[in-house]
């Protein structure tokens, strides 16, 4: 066998494996989901999820460290998404302006990151003590990633306290509307009536910041 041919080989033999670990990880998500839906999140077992999947306990804990990975495992996404959102401004756009797009846009394609994530789930969540401490961290987080991507982007300190204040008001708004989805959820509303309720509300909160931050960071 030539060099061209072993190394296509073994690239083929990587990508079954890591394509292989994908599924695993996602089977053992889905698995995990489903219990946490039927019976609690609190009550449901590293054990009982391995057992679902067909995995070993070993590997659940492989793939998801801590159980509270398993029921939030759009994290990462969730954290950076405000940030990633002011890194990829339009020429000329403002941070505001940015932002603002972001959360229409991800309201009317009823983003579950967003937090349109169907009334089963956003049960699970709000009813477990657990989950809802590990939201409000993210949310935190969320707030500090922005607050860098704000400086970043106007050329400060992270310690300053502009774009630490422009950070806290922004990720702010973002953090209501998430929980009002919740609660329209909650209370019994479709995703199509959610997001035309956001919509008019979401535009109704940024236009509250617009005379403060409508050129603040602005590309």
């Amino acid at each position: 066998m030539d060099i061209e041919s072993s190394t296509t080989t073994d690239s083929a033999a990587t990508g079954l494996r890591e394509a292989k670990k994908r599924e695993t990880r996602q089977l053992i998500s889905d698995r995990a989901t489903e219990l946490f839906m039927a019976q609690g999140f609190e009550r449901t077992t590293i054990a009982e999820i391995a057992d679902a999947a067909r995995v070993a306990k070993k590997t659940v804990t492989n793939y998801f460290p801590r159980k509270e990975d398993l029921a939030l495992d759009h994290q990462d996404e969730f954290v950076t998404g405000l940030a990633r959102a002011v890194a990829a401004r339009e020429p000329g756009e403002s941070a505001f302006a940015a932002l603002r797009r972001a959360l229409l846009s991800a309201v009317a394609a009823q983003d579950p990151v967003a937090g349109f994530a169907g009334p089963e789930f956003t049960r699970m969540i709000v009813e477990s003590p657990t989950l809802s401490a590990c939201l409000r961290g993210l949310h935190d987080q969320r707030e500090e990633a922005l607050a860098a991507a704000l400086a970043a982007a106007t050329g400060t300190s992270p310690a300053d306290i502009t774009p630490r204040t422009a950070a806290s008001l922004l990720a702010g708004v973002h953090r209501v509307l998430f929980h009002r989805i919740l609660d329209l959820t909650l209370a019994g509303h479709g995703g199509k009536e959610i997001a035309a309720i956001l919509e008019a509300e979401a535009t109704r909160a940024f236009a509250l910041l617009e005379p403060a931050l409508a050129d603040y960071a602005r590309a």
